[in-house]
Formats: structure tokens, sequence, C-alpha cells
């Protein structure tokens, strides 16, 4: 059998173009799905960059003294979701730098107030924010909601951290004042 040697080029040319499209095809399909997925990337709801000088000075024990907002002699607030604020007077906070976890437990003896004892995670941004979980029986990676809180006056034996709560429809600052233990 005799084959034409133009047909065969011709035959061959076409496939190595037709190959070269796909393969760019690929390419073009692969860099238009890495951009959707880096833009599609989750972002924190807050700076995640550490402020490790402050986040040193907290680590230790550490009691809450004092909870005050306005109207604080009348009104309640739940604190995280689980307690009336004067519930977390007395509480006792353990912060350890290093690793940014800790424990925390109400142990108010009102008869008001219930028992309370979890982990936490916690971190100091350079945002002057203080970002914490409650984990209560499960995994850091595995609770989805937190709280941020401001952080102020910062010494050695005391700090303030002051959160935005909705009081009768307004919002005011929650200031939980700390003393070292």
């Amino acid at each position: 059998m005799v084959y034409n040697k133009t047909i065969v080029n011709q035959f061959f040319l076409s496939l190595k173009k037709l190959t070269k499209y796909h393969f760019m095809k690929k390419i073009l399909f692969l860099l238009l799905l890495s951009i959707v997925v880096i833009g599609c990337k989750s972002t924190s709801v807050t700076n995640t960059k550490l402020d490790n000088k402050t986040e040193r000075m907290l680590k230790g024990n550490w009691t809450i003294t004092a909870v005050n907002f306005p109207g604080s002699n009348y009104l309640k607030v739940n604190s995280f979701n689980l307690e009336d604020s004067s519930c977390f007077i007395g509480s006792d906070w353990s912060f350890i730098s290093n690793n940014n976890k800790g424990q925390m437990s109400l142990n108010n003896p009102s008869t008001d107030c219930k028992n309370f004892s979890s982990p936490i995670t916690w971190y100091v941004n350079k945002d002057g924010n203080f970002v914490l979980k409650i984990i209560n029986n499960h995994k850091a990676k595995e609770v989805n909601h937190g709280y941020i809180l401001n952080i102020n006056n910062v010494t050695e034996t005391s700090f303030d951290l002051i959160d935005k709560v909705n009081v009768a429809g307004q919002v005011k600052n929650i200031t939980y004042s700390f003393q070292r233990q």
C-alpha cells in the first residue's frame, strides 16, 4: 500500500496542532480553577497577626474583679452566652501564652449563678483585640464562633476586656476587669 507523504504529514501536523490546542485548553482551565479557588478562600473576621508582647504579659492566672456597663444596677446582660454578667465576678481565668490555650471557671457563690468550667483558646492581635473561643468539650477547630473584645489598660497586675453588647436596644460597652492572682 502506497501512502501519499503530504497526506500523512498533514494528518500528523493536524494531530499535533490538536494536541497543543487541548493542552492549552487544560492549562487555561487549571489556571481559571486556581483563580476561583484562591478568590473564594475564606477570610478571617479579625487580624491574626499576634501581639506577642501583650500575650506574654497576660500569661498566668487571673480573676475578674468587676463587670461594669451603663445600667448594670438594673439591667441583666448574658455574657458569652453563658450566664448573667454578674456571675463572672470572681471567675478564674488561666492564660498560657505559648500555645494560646487556657481555662475559665465560673464559681460565683451566688445561688443565681451556675458553676461552669471550660478550656479556651485565645490570642491578642496587633489591632488590640482579644480573640476568645470557649471550647466546652469540643476541639477548637470544631467551634466556629467566638468573641472579639478590645483589650485595654494592660499592666503586670491588671487589664480590662471590653465587649460591645446590645443593652435595651443600644450598643454599650461592658468592661470585665481582671486582676492577677
